[in-house]
């Protein structure tokens, strides 16, 4: 029998407990941390009796805005310790009757509505035909309805009359987590706060201060690494404490956190991001396989790296954050000796891989294959040449074929991942060449001949004779009749052009009435009469394929520079993406700047 009784209490004493998340929620505005602004704002509401009818609560997951809900329906209802209170308080009590009822879920003027689990407007009309009754044993009537944007349209237009002019003594609070899904008719007749995120270091000494109320020592580092885990949510960072704490009995540490989650070790992940930012490819897959054999998910590993990448390019451009107390000891000696090391150009090229390959490893059929195949392209980008090296060094005479990277830094082409690179080009008959950059597209530019423009005669009144049959297809451009304009560049094979004849071949596909409509259109435009016949002799191209032809033309002289025949060997399987000249005007201020240089 007593021993039945001891099972009893120890049964008992189990269906106790509560988890983190729950036994650590704010219960008052003073233990709500991080949201000072609603806080004063809501307590200088009640202070000056200039309380709102409904509000609207909004913020990521896990910063307290269901609990903010509650915590303000106490506000309105406290009555104080000595159960006098006649008006809402601007700090509850937490242990008058009100106050108690609302924190154990049983206050029957406070309702809670999940909208997620309840969308239909028959919900929110049994949640209306309430509204008219006066509350049974608090001051107002509350209705919290979380995840408000759930509901659905015809149950949002059935609330919007009750929401805009509600009974005094009802008052309504609305949190949602998807604020842009909310009718801005609904929006406009609340009050909205938007709740902050929490910040690392604010989630860390909240987790800290638990951890010590429970007795049960945490590494700083550990704390660390769940804080930057929960991502700005106090609810997920203490459900992964609470994990943790289930996991040992004694202390816990930065190993068991890692394993838990399955992350990598730290100084491992330094490691690895030397390596690939070297240029050392088996350094980084013997680095990546041991990552692998302790557990870790190749896409947290790939994701760990573009944090760090992201922290060191902070770094870089903001020194001043390598002190901020709190941070790791790792971030701060490794982290800022990269920061000093790499550069911008390094930084950003090693981002921009990282965040196509995650997206590669979320769809691969072998997530580590792929993670292994992405740190390969990581490690041989490093290695090449940025484009203003591979011009130095084809201007002072360096073998086209080097491709050392810079001793500083490894420089690269953030292309080479792809296998070509884009490199765009024009040439003049001078010869003289200037260069510049633009991201990672290499642009080699030539000062051009002035070439002579041709303007084409004027027809549009009658009796002026067109001397060409682009002098034809120009007055047409001119008069902005760009659907024959265009048939007669690609449709049109000119097989002999004179006054006021013209004789054509219609290319495969033409429009079948384009003869007539080309006679009709040139009688309208010119005031004459014109000839215009078909035949079937295969003529002149067109002058899309002519066009076609001409740049082809440069893009094979452009291949014979040797300026640009020397990039090309430099960066096996590059093209040319484009020829053009540049206005002289642009080339005498780029000669004239880099002579001052």
């Amino acid at each position: 029998m007593a021993d039945s009784e001891e099972n009893l209490n120890a049964l008992n004493s189990e269906s106790k407990h509560q988890v983190l998340a729950r036994k650590y929620r704010p219960t008052d505005f003073k233990s709500l941390k991080g949201q000072e602004a609603l806080i004063q704002t809501l307590q200088n509401a009640i202070r000056s009796n200039r309380l709102a009818h409904a509000y609207v609560l909004t913020g990521v997951r896990g910063v307290g805005k269901t609990t903010t809900a509650r915590i303000i329906a106490k506000a309105l209802n406290c009555v104080g310790e000595d159960g006098q209170g006649t008006s809402p308080a601007v700090d509850p009590c937490g242990v008058c009757e009100q106050c108690a009822a609302i924190a154990e879920d049983r206050h029957v003027d406070v309702m809670e509505m999940d909208a997620a689990s309840r969308t239909g407007v028959d919900d929110i009309r049994e949640l209306i035909d309430g509204v008219r009754y006066k509350p049974v044993a608090g001051r107002y009537k509350v209705y919290i309805i979380d995840e408000v944007h759930m509901l659905s349209k015809n149950a949002f237009n059935a609330l919007l009359k009750t929401l805009e002019e509600p009974p005094e003594h009802v008052k309504f609070v609305m949190a949602t987590t998807e604020i842009r899904k909310v009718p801005v008719t609904v929006l406009s007749r609340c009050q909205r706060f938007d709740l902050r995120r929490y910040t690392t270091a604010m989630l860390q000494t909240h987790f800290a201060s638990i951890a010590e109320k429970e007795g049960i020592e945490v590494e700083d580092d550990a704390l660390a690494i769940i804080a930057r885990a929960a991502d700005g949510s106090a609810r997920d960072g203490l459900s992964v404490l609470d994990q943790a704490f289930s996991l040992t009995t004694g202390k816990v540490d930065v190993e068991l956190i890692q394993s838990m989650l399955g992350l990598s070790d730290r100084e491992t992940l330094f490691d690895l991001f030397e390596a690939l930012l070297s240029g050392e490819v088996a350094a980084a897959l013997n680095l990546s396989d041991k990552m692998f054999e302790l557990g870790g998910d190749p896409l947290l590993i790939l994701r760990d790296l573009a944090d760090l990448t992201h922290w060191v390019t902070r770094a870089k451009i903001t020194p001043s954050i390598i002190d901020e107390p709190g941070l790791a000891e790792a971030e701060k000696t490794r982290g800022g000796a990269f920061a000093k090391k790499l550069s911008l150009q390094d930084l950003a090229r090693c981002w921009q891989l990282l965040l196509k390959g995650i997206v590669e490893v979320q769809t691969a059929p072998n997530p580590e294959q792929a993670a292994e195949m992405l740190l390969i392209r990581l490690a041989h980008a490093s290695t090449l040449p940025s484009p203003e090296d591979l011009i130095k060094q084809l201007q002072s005479g360096a073998p086209s074929g080097a491709s050392s990277a810079p001793s500083s830094a490894p420089q690269g082409n953030g292309g080479g991942s792809q296998g070509s690179n884009q490199m765009t080009s024009a040439v003049g008959q001078s010869g003289q060449w200037q260069e510049s950059q633009q991201g990672n597209t290499m642009r080699l530019v030539a000062n051009p001949d002035p070439a002579p423009v041709v303007e084409p005669q004027t027809a549009q009144n009658a009796g002026v004779a067109l001397a060409s049959f682009e002098e034809l297809v120009a007055l047409f451009d001119r008069e902005r009749e760009v659907i024959v304009a265009d048939h007669l560049r690609r449709d049109i094979h000119l097989v002999h052009f004179g006054k006021n004849t013209l004789s054509v071949r219609l290319a495969l596909g033409a429009p079948r009435n384009l003869i007539a409509q080309l006679s009709a259109s040139l009688k309208d435009l010119t005031g004459q009469t014109w000839m215009v016949a078909s035949s079937d002799e295969t003529g002149q191209p067109t002058l899309h394929e002519q066009s076609a032809a001409a740049v082809e033309a440069k893009r094979q002289a452009v291949l014979q520079h040797p300026f640009i025949r020397a990039a090309m060997e430099t960066f096996p399987g590059s093209k040319i993406a484009e020829v053009r000249k540049i206005p002289r005007q642009l080339s005498s201020e780029a000669e004239t700047d880099k002579t001052e240089d």
